[in-house]
């Protein structure tokens, strides 16, 4: 956004100067990312998340099998795991552009960097063999700080359109799985025009790039870890997500 970039003092950054910075985030966002809040709600709750329900450690399961509250508690943890360490990448590199552009900010790229670094943990955690949740809430909680940051009110916007794009969504067809799905998607637009108009010409340059294959990163990783919810959808197997159910702690749902 240009009059972000006119309020800022920027200096230039290289990538060799970057590189081992973006290693460090790396290992310390994926390690974040392998903290599971499920399963440490399951064990107050004196059950393990893995074997009931659906079996997936998220906040779909843990709503269905400990009811909404509780299930949005878990979200705003989630959420918070994945949009905080990118928010303070973005702090701390903001007021930096990569080197030979003028409009492309250090931010942009590590800011979505951390986010798929957590992304990954929580989906392929080494602390749980693989086998993680499915990233919806640590994804969308990290579009919700990324896409606020630089504009304070979109805060409210993104509050906005979650309640009335994912969640109606979700209220009004019960498909749960593919309101999330959309929900990261749309969100992914949103992020991607905001760069393709603030970077004008310089959307070519590696940097801006690297920005863009991060977002179509997060997509890829949401998109594979409910591959089999997708499949059950076509086939017409799907079980469907009432939140009036779920707002009533009813439990035995099926999988998102």
């Amino acid at each position: 956004m240009p009059s972000l970039l006119a309020d800022l003092p920027l200096r230039t950054l290289a990538f060799s100067e970057l590189w081992y910075w973006l290693l460090l985030m790396a290992i310390v966002c994926y390690f974040i990312g392998c903290f599971n809040f499920a399963v440490l709600i399951g064990k107050f709750k004196h059950r393990d998340v893995r074997k009931i329900g659906s079996g997936n450690p998220g906040t779909m399961n843990i709503s269905r099998e400990f009811g909404l509250k509780v299930g949005f508690v878990n979200f705003l943890l989630d959420a918070c795991k994945g949009g905080l360490p990118a928010l303070i990448s973005y702090f701390i590199f903001r007021g930096y552009v990569f080197e030979g552009t003028q409009n492309v900010l250090v931010s942009d790229l590590t800011r979505y960097f951390c986010g798929a670094c957590v992304i990954i943990g929580h989906i392929f955690p080494v602390t749980m063999k693989f086998k993680g949740g499915k990233g919806i809430a640590s994804t969308l909680g990290l579009f919700w700080a990324c896409i606020s940051c630089e504009t304070w009110w979109y805060f409210f916007v993104m509050l906005a359109a979650l309640l009335l794009g994912v969640v109606g969504y979700i209220a009004y067809t019960e498909w749960g799985s593919m309101g999330s799905l959309l929900g990261v998607s749309g969100f992914s637009i949103w992020q991607g025009l905001m760069f393709v108009f603030r970077f004008g010409e310089e959307i070519v340059s590696p940097p801006a790039v690297a920005c863009l294959m991060m977002l179509l990163l997060l997509n890829a990783l949401t998109w594979f870890a409910h591959r089999k919810n997708l499949v059950r959808l076509f086939a017409g197997e799907e079980h469907r997500t009432s939140v009036r159910k779920l707002s009533h702690g009813k439990r035995g749902m099926k999988n998102m």
